[in-house]
């Protein structure tokens, strides 16, 4: 199993235009997201993502906030714990809360699902991406799942 893992933030003129702003810049904003559930198979392995084909049908885990309230400081985060049997996603987000209360959150959130499913942790991930809203801005962090249908060549 291949992935990557991706952020991005900006502002937009609509909450909706922020959000496809925001993804735009984390590289995944040409393509049809699914979300799915946070299990990963084990050993997965982690890549730059590549070009991906415009409209293709993109598995993630994706965790976003969007805030219309000037000031407001916005994080979206993701945890990637990697294990020999298997790995697991934790997505979550915040507004107002230092960037690094999130990580930690999310890191240990994370780090108990592995925990709890007995498997050692290889690899630990944590992607943030964090805004000041001027206007109106969003932020997401993801996990994008590859396989060859999606990539472009």
């Amino acid at each position: 199993m291949r992935i990557a893992i991706v952020s991005g933030s900006d502002e937009g003129p609509t909450k909706l235009n922020a959000f496809d702003n925001a993804l735009t810049k984390a590289g995944i904003g040409d393509v049809n997201l699914i979300k799915v559930s946070s299990m990963l198979a084990g050993n997965a392995e982690i890549k730059e993502l590549p070009k991906l084909k415009a409209g293709a049908m993109v598995n993630c885990v994706l965790s976003e906030v969007t805030s219309d309230n000037p000031g407001d400081e916005i994080t979206a985060v993701v945890a990637v714990a990697i294990g020999d049997k298997l790995g697991c996603v934790v997505e979550t987000s915040g507004i107002n809360r230092p960037s690094d209360e999130i990580t930690e959150k999310a890191e240990k959130m994370v780090r108990y699902m592995m925990d709890k499913r007995g498997v050692d942790i290889k690899e630990l991930i944590v992607e943030c991406s964090t805004a000041k809203v001027k206007s109106i801005a969003s932020a997401v962090s993801s996990v994008v799942y590859l396989n060859d249908d999606i990539v472009e060549e």
